[in-house]
């Protein structure tokens, strides 16, 4: 009764469309859904990637710090013996070179 001829099923659509159309619903939704997992996973994995770098930065900045302050030791006494004797300095590098001139002669006039 009511159902006119044709064989018309769900919600009024032939069921040869009505079913075309709820496979193509059904595989788009499959394709979506396995796109959406796919990012999830993708998602999740760069979340493990950015702790991971999070904890070399972290670790790096403290060798680094590490590192600033021995430099800044170093480079202080590195300060306190230039500010030293330079006369006492100086007068080593003049006997060095008297030396040095010396041997060079030597050596020249043995030839």
């Amino acid at each position: 009764e009511g159902v006119p001829p044709g064989n018309y099923g769900n919600y009024g659509y032939p069921n040869s469309g009505y079913s075309a159309c709820e496979e193509e619903n059904e595989r788009l939704t499959e394709s979506l859904r396995n796109k959406v997992t796919a990012i999830k996973s993708l998602s999740i994995e760069i979340g493990h990637e950015v702790k991971n770098q999070n904890k070399l930065l972290a670790e790096m900045d403290s060798q680094f710090d590490s590192t600033t302050g021995f430099l800044g030791k170093t480079m202080g006494k590195l300060k306190i013996l230039s500010r030293g004797s330079q006369t006492k300095l100086l007068c080593y590098m003049m006997l060095f070179s008297l030396f040095v001139f010396f041997v060079i002669y030597w050596i020249i006039k043995l030839r």
